[in-house]
């Protein structure tokens, strides 16, 4: 097998039900993060980029002076 591709994907009702949704909502998150009234946005840099150790820190500090 070289290649997969999902095209459908069909959940029973029954078991959907059984998922009460995450703990809380977004409003708890601005809460904690204390920003309101724009779009949250969050990044992961894998080091499997092959940045050096000093670019890889640039592009995390970058990252993270963007804000949450």
């Amino acid at each position: 097998l070289r290649a997969l591709r999902l095209e459908d994907l069909r959940i029973p009702p029954a078991y959907v039900k059984t998922f009460q949704g995450p703990p809380h909502g977004i409003q708890v998150e601005r809460d904690k993060l204390n920003k309101y009234g724009r779009g949250l946005l969050g990044c992961t840099i894998k080091p499997k980029l092959g940045l050096s150790a000093k670019n890889y820190g640039r592009a995390v500090y970058e990252c993270l002076r963007g804000g949450l």
